[in-house]
């Protein structure tokens, strides 16, 4: 027997054409929390500065402070907030703890998409 998929009706209706095909790809919470997450953490001046910086570089903490001008506490805080949200990776190398930009598609959209929205050249096409 076959299962059909009960219709639900919308309290009002605005007749769009496309509506249940909207409805039907409507991606659900789990599915979207990651984005949320990651436009979350980017939502922060410091952290969009960081983040940006490590899409074209790695760095260490002291290095990254000194170029955002920060002190190198603020920028562990805001590290570890971007490595949570899986935006950005490290590796250790002796003492020393280097950070880049995670290799996800969403690290990559979201890196193209500051760029295009703040009009930022990226320093590769220079």
């Amino acid at each position: 027997m076959e299962k059909t998929k009960k219709k639900t009706s919308l309290p009002h209706d605005h007749g769009h054409e496309n509506e249940e095909k909207i409805r039907e790809h409507m991606p659900g919470e789990n599915e979207i929390a990651g984005v949320s997450e990651a436009l979350k953490q980017l939502g922060d001046p410091s952290r969009l500065r960081i983040f940006w910086l490590l899409c074209h570089c790695e760095e260490c903490v002291l290095n990254i402070a000194s170029i955002v001008n920060m002190t190198s506490p603020a920028v562990s805080h805001h590290l570890r907030l971007l490595k949570s949200s899986g935006l950005i990776t490290s590796r250790r190398e002796g003492k020393e703890m280097y950070y880049r930009t995670a290799d996800t598609e969403l690290a990559q959209v979201l890196h193209h998409t500051i760029e295009r929205l703040g009009k930022i050249t990226c320093p590769e096409e220079d």
